[in-house]
């Protein structure tokens, strides 16, 4: 169990990268090439090398891999996989569980596998690589299991380093992650919380206009350097959603030592640090001090 009062920080945002039950799938290597340009960054730990990363910066992670299989056709890492490495560093880390909403039925009986028999806290999305709406009802079949166990359900939003600079954005549409197509998912599922991942450049106003409109939204700040960010986002954070962003980095795409100096340095309050780096997170994930 995680120690939330001995952890410094909740990163909700990393990536399983590297399956340790099967080869790396290099059906679309150009993606990868792309992706890896896109990032300057072609680093891929384990599972296990991440969890042992964050126990030595004495934070806590959430970790998810994408399944993307039904869009760009590569076989994804087992969410199973995912899960046994949470349960094996339940002191540290949380899985996320990526589910592509094609999948329909059969998704959402995985769905409730993964939660009932691997302790999956919440589900990973990818509009633009899972190439749907998310307010599309085909997804529905599977929201409203994860609904049933009041979970949260993170998505991707914005730019994406997925598809950037190959021929036709390598057919992935960005307009699937404009943040404004989680409002529906928000009024439909009031009781789960509702992440929208990254600041959601070209849309950072609609992210903010959903979170302030909808209680059960939150924005986490993976993916870009914090002197990047938008200065209407900071200006969000400090006031109004100060209860309602969460740390993420994106890593291994970002590390934390990075982020953080960068974080010190973008214009957040004093009072507000503490929410966005572990306070916010404790709460929507229903953590509990260990008795």
């Amino acid at each position: 169990m995680i120690d939330i009062e001995k952890i410094r920080a909740i990163d909700v945002h990393t990536h399983a990268e590297v399956s340790c039950q099967q080869p790396h799938d290099d059906y679309r290597p150009e993606l990868d090439e792309a992706f890896a340009k896109y990032f300057k960054s072609d680093k891929r730990p384990t599972m296990q090398e991440t969890a042992d990363f964050y126990r030595d910066q004495n934070m806590a992670l959430v970790m998810f891999t994408i399944d993307s299989e039904h869009e760009v056709g590569k076989k994804r890492i087992p969410n199973i996989e995912v899960a046994e490495c949470a349960l094996k560093n339940d002191d540290v880390m949380l899985a996320f569980a990526s589910i592509d909403p094609h999948k329909g039925r059969m998704g959402a009986r995985e769905a409730r596998e993964l939660i009932e028999n691997y302790g999956v806290k919440g589900f990973k999305f990818h509009p633009t690589v899972q190439g749907f709406y998310p307010n599309d009802r085909m997804a529905y079949h599977l929201y409203e299991v994860i609904a049933e166990y009041k979970l949260p359900m993170l998505f991707h939003s914005g730019h994406s380093g997925f598809g950037s600079g190959v021929k036709g954005g390598g057919g992935l549409r960005l307009e699937y992650s404009n943040p404004m197509h989680l409002d529906d998912v928000a009024i439909d599922f009031p009781d789960n919380p509702v992440i929208i991942a990254h600041p959601s450049w070209p849309w950072q106003d609609e992210a903010l206009s959903v979170a302030m409109h909808k209680p059960n939204v939150y924005i986490d700040l993976s993916g870009w350097l914090p002197k990047y960010f938008p200065k209407q986002l900071v200006q969000y954070a400090n006031t109004l959603l100060k209860k309602r962003m969460l740390f993420g980095i994106d890593f291994p795409l970002i590390t934390p030592e990075r982020w953080m100096n960068d974080f010190e340095e973008a214009g957040f309050r004093e009072e507000v640090k503490p929410l966005i780096l572990k306070e916010n997170a404790i709460e929507m994930l229903g953590l509990k001090p260990n008795s």
